[in-house]
């Protein structure tokens, strides 16, 4: 896997003002680039359900899926989280299931109200 200051082509054409377009030789995967597809699954880790549903079919314990997370950190750099439309969520969520106690706890319904209750009041907040 790539390290946490991986660059993606699509990213660095939009940052640097260019264009995407379908005609990239970047390889498309159902049609998305891999940059795209890790934004929306990025983006999808601020939902502490879904955080609870990745537990609980044991994902958050498979070293390979672990190994996934850390390479998402990349997102954290400011050329990648100007395109997260919920930073502080996504960014908190991606740095929480850095820590194994977290990935452990996640599957108690009274973590996920906390956090689900958190997550809701930082967005009102940011309003």
């Amino acid at each position: 896997m790539a390290n946490s200051a991986a660059t993606h082509p699509i990213a660095d054409a939009l940052s640097s003002g260019g264009t995407f377009s379908s005609t990239s030789t970047d390889p498309l995967y159902g049609g998305f680039t891999r940059f795209e597809l890790e934004l929306e699954f990025v983006q999808a880790l601020a939902n502490p359900f879904y955080l609870n549903h990745l537990a609980s079919q044991k994902l958050l314990h498979d070293p390979s899926f672990i190994q996934y997370l850390k390479y998402l950190q990349y997102f954290t750099q400011p050329t990648y989280t100007r395109y997260l439309s919920y930073p502080g969520p996504t960014l908190k969520a991606l740095a929480l299931l850095q820590q194994e106690r977290f990935r452990q706890d996640i599957l108690s319904p009274d973590v996920v109200a906390r956090l689900a209750e958190e997550m809701l009041l930082s967005s009102i907040k940011a309003n």
